[in-house]
């Protein structure tokens, strides 16, 4: 009798559910974009501030519409991505992927696979270093985050924004009238693109049984859906 895997990533495949593996690989690498005109910095502060309010850990969406408008290096941004992306072996993934404008104060440690199960991100940070780095426990990987800095990875993989030098996630490092937003860029690379699923090393069906009497996104850890401590990263 085969066992079902420890740790899986369950996502919508068309209408049906499918089951694959959890990578723990990280691309990451630094692109040359110039720094957004003040205006447009000014801007994202206004929004973050008066729109948004973000907390501690929260991570949310800005317009990138109206970004775009006042960004004349938007489309430079996108291509140094498009080029690095290539140099991975991912081809053209990155044209045809949805992209939106995010920023956040920190980041708690969480997967977003119980949403994202189908795809992969791909972010690239377009603020100054604000001292802060991205943690990948599982993985064993931190990462400045400075601008021009470009990851991909697996969205169920554990993952936070915290400070350099932290052992871990702590809202008091991030309290009001700290400098500690980051604004990224981030697309949604499927998974199921055969490059993409070769350069994080996805092995896909791995549990079809289980697939089948599921009706949502999910990942599971022994057969229970996989929480994430928000402060250490360590699964719960």
């Amino acid at each position: 009798m085969s066992h079902p895997p420890r740790l899986a990533s369950y996502f919508w495949s068309g209408d049906a559910i499918r089951s694959r593996s959890v990578s723990d690989v990280v691309l990451s690498g630094m692109v040359d974009v110039p720094a957004p005109p003040a205006r447009l910095v000014a801007d994202w502060e206004r929004e973050i501030s008066q729109r948004l309010g973000l907390e501690p850990g929260d991570v949310e969406p800005l317009p990138l519409a109206r970004a775009r408008v006042r960004w004349p290096d938007y489309r430079h941004c996108v291509q140094a991505v498009s080029d690095w992306t290539r140099s991975l072996g991912l081809h053209d993934v990155l044209a045809s992927s949805d992209v939106a404008l995010m920023a956040c104060r920190g980041a708690r440690y969480h997967h977003d696979g119980a949403q994202y199960g189908g795809a992969a991100f791909c972010n690239l940070f377009v603020s100054e270093d604000r001292g802060l780095d991205v943690h990948f426990p599982v993985a064993g990987r931190r990462i400045s985050l400075v601008r021009g800095t470009a990851l991909v990875f697996d969205t169920a993989q554990p993952h936070a924004v915290i400070r350099r030098g932290s052992s871990g996630f702590d809202e008091a490092q991030f309290a009001p009238g700290q400098d500690c937003t980051q604004v990224f860029l981030t697309w949604e690379l499927p998974i199921e693109n055969a490059d993409v699923g070769r350069a994080l090393g996805i092995a896909f069906d791995i549990d079809p049984a289980t697939s089948l009497r599921l009706d949502d996104e999910q990942v599971l850890l022994d057969g229970a859906l996989a929480s994430v401590c928000p402060d250490s990263g360590a699964y719960r």
